[in-house]
């Protein structure tokens, strides 16, 4: 089973006076989707920030190059999706749940919303108790089989910079309370910090993703018999590398970040699962 993943995509609205911006828009956005959803998966994931600013047009305009493909695709909410409507709006548009999990042979996989609506003076995640009390139930029930967990914003003090101010779920909400009650392999999926990095911490791997206009990939998580493997599989295209500085240098709620990159062990990683019988 194989699912592709981005985070972090920042479609923006645009001032269309720059010259060159509404050309490189449109490359950058319509060939970088195009090789994400060409991608061999059974299903494609966003880990949140879809748009840049979460108008309107910027969803409307997003969806409509993701759904000219005939793909299954999963969108959770990032805090730049919902500062300009409600979650209610958003949800309208995008025909996505607020949070949902569904279970295969292979595996549970579980889609939260860790993003606080139209705050844009506070960009750092929240989880209410009523989604708390559901994801408890989701891991309980998951059992040994792997669970997979996809979000925009960090567990607090696991991946690179999640530790910092407004760079996780709020480090106030225990996560670990209910991650430690899952018995077998969890993964932990999430953007927000723009910065790739993978770490394993007891039966749990977190795995970030930088942003798309940082670093031009997606990841691709196969799941087999006997091991689960994350890679970051780059896209090799020249008019996407030179449309995203172009992009980037003038639109607002957005930045570059440097260190984006990780080494090979911040981008790649194998999970063994281990049979219960030999346990």
């Amino acid at each position: 089973m194989k699912i592709a993943m981005i985070g972090d995509l920042h479609y923006p609205s645009i001032d269309e006076a720059i010259p060159g911006l509404k050309e490189a828009r449109s490359t950058f956005y319509e060939r970088f989707i195009d090789q994400f959803l060409g991608t061999d998966a059974d299903f494609y994931v966003s880990i949140g920030d879809l748009t840049n600013y979460g108008l309107e047009s910027e969803l409307k305009e997003v969806y409509g190059l993701i759904n000219q493909k005939n793909r299954t695709f999963y969108h959770a909410l990032g805090n730049h999706d919902v500062y300009a409507m409600t979650k209610k709006e958003v949800l309208s548009i995008t025909g996505q749940a607020q949070y949902h999990s569904f279970e295969t042979d292979k595996a549970v996989f579980a889609f939260l919303d860790t993003a606080k609506e139209m705050d844009y003076d506070d960009w750092g995640g929240w989880i209410d108790n009523e989604q708390l009390s559901w994801l408890e139930e989701v891991v309980r029930s998951s059992g040994n089989k792997p669970l997979l967990v996809f979000a925009h914003h960090p567990v607090y003090n696991t991946t690179t910079r999640s530790n910092m101010d407004k760079g996780s779920i709020h480090p106030d909400i225990d996560m670990w309370s209910i991650l430690d009650k899952k018995e077998g392999i969890g993964l932990y999926f999430n953007g927000h910090t723009h910065v790739d990095s993978i770490v394993k911490q007891k039966n749990w791997t977190f795995v970030q993703k930088s942003a798309c206009l940082d670093q031009h990939a997606l990841r691709l998580i196969e799941i087999g018999e006997n091991e689960i493997t994350v890679n970051a599989i780059d896209f090799d295209d020249a008019a996407i590398a030179q449309s995203a500085p172009i992009i980037y240098e003038n639109i607002n709620h957005f930045a570059p970040t440097k260190i984006a990159r990780g080494t090979d062990e911040h981008r790649n990683c194998h999970i063994p699962l281990i049979p219960i019988a030999s346990r």
